[in-house]
């Protein structure tokens, strides 16, 4: 995206595994590919968590993110200044705040345990809240809701439902969450390396479809413009990306939940969702 492809999102889509449960492998979005190594336990000693007043008294919040990871924070052109949806969406938040808001740079699968170490107070990397996740961390609202979609080409009528794929060709990475989803509703499945080989399939007539997380295809969208492919269903159970935080972090967390209600309630959300994805993804 460009998630860069299937197996990124599916990385950060754990959440939709919790009702997905026969149908999908959890790991953690990209997870079996999904949340990769990071994510879930915390390792060794943890610092405690950062309270509202020690970032009010620092004056800045700092918060790990990849850089890496289009759209959501990433580099313009490779060298320019740190962007995207997650870091316009934490200086907001910051604002909101009244604190200056510092990243630092890490690569994810070192993500949480730079948290766990105190070297920033929060992430901001499209981290999906999981069970296991909430066991070790704390988390603020949600403040990107993605499903799962089935895409086709624009016109294809004969597909408006997981149930139609059964009998058809999709293309899917191997290691994706999706993989298991369109083969258990029946797809026969054509193994491809990630979300722009299976467009390519798609575009060719090659495949009839391919299951991926709906911020894939938005972003894919917003970049390329009219693709001519189309979403023909969504999965009932959604992806719910938060900041993270260690726990104990209570009056921190608060005043972030506090901030992003504050956030979309003025439209703030909205409009930085709608500037990368061409929708609000926000809630």
């Amino acid at each position: 995206m460009n998630l860069s492809g299937q197996n990124r999102a599916t990385r950060r889509s754990l959440g939709l595994a919790a009702t997905l449960a026969a149908l999908v492998l959890t790991a953690s979005a990209c997870g079996s590919v999904t949340s990769g190594s990071a994510g879930s336990a915390a390792t060794g000693e943890q610092e405690k968590g950062s309270t509202l007043a020690e970032i009010q008294e620092a004056g800045v919040i700092t918060v790990g993110t990849e850089g890496t990871y289009r759209p959501f924070t990433f580099h313009e052109n490779g060298s320019g200044d740190l962007t995207g949806y997650d870091v316009e969406v934490m200086r907001a938040v910051a604002d909101e705040l009244g604190v200056d808001v510092k990243f630092e740079e890490t690569q994810w699968d070192a993500i949480f345990a730079g948290l766990d170490a105190g070297r920033f107070d929060a992430i901001a990397n499209q981290v999906s809240i999981t069970d296991e996740r909430k066991a070790d961390y704390d988390f603020s609202t949600p403040y990107t809701v993605s499903p799962g979609v089935v895409v086709v080409r624009d016109g294809e009528d004969s597909i408006s439902s997981l149930a139609d794929l059964d009998g058809r060709t999709t293309a899917q990475s191997l290691t994706s969450n999706w993989y298991e989803l369109a083969e258990q509703n029946g797809a026969k499945i054509q193994n491809v390396e990630g979300w722009a080989q299976a467009v390519t399939l798609l575009k060719q007539g090659r495949v009839d479809a391919t299951v991926n997380d709906k911020l894939t295809f938005l972003d894919y969208e917003n970049t390329e413009g009219d693709t001519g492919l189309a979403i023909a269903a969504e999965t009932e159970d959604e992806a719910h990306n938060a900041l993270a935080f260690r726990k104990d972090s209570d009056s921190l967390v608060k005043a972030v939940d506090q901030a992003l209600a504050d956030l979309q309630a003025d439209g703030t959300l909205a409009k930085i969702s709608s500037k990368y994805f061409g929708e609000d993804v926000s809630r």
